[in-house]
């Protein structure tokens, strides 16, 4: 049997897991719409397309990828802050939060 890395296939489940998990205990009456809003976020790792290689397993994605810089993380506070984008800055938040763990584990 292949020795599997196990780390991004962990990371990929608690980006899936976790937004869903905050949905249900913030917004249980709405927690399917939150969730929804909520994975949406992942739509910020379109900015791995303008890297070369698109994916590198060693590579922290914080401050190397345009969405993954402070000015992006600091307009992701402000969304999760507005009441009407509250769901998709809160994903957007967990998913960097993610990322940055995934960053200390590598």
């Amino acid at each position: 049997m292949p020795d599997l890395e196990l780390r991004p296939l962990l990371h990929l489940v608690l980006h899936l897991l976790v937004p869903i998990a905050v949905a249900r205990l913030a917004w249980p009456a709405q927690w399917r719409r939150a969730a929804a809003w909520m994975l949406a976020g992942w739509l910020i790792d379109l900015d791995h397309l303008l890297a070369d290689p698109v994916y590198a397993p060693g590579r922290c994605s914080l401050g190397f990828h345009p969405l993954h810089t402070l000015p992006a993380i600091g307009l992701y506070g402000v969304l999760a802050l507005v009441p009407r984008t509250r769901w998709f800055g809160t994903g957007l938040l967990i998913h960097i939060a993610l990322d940055g763990i995934d960053c200390l584990l590598m």
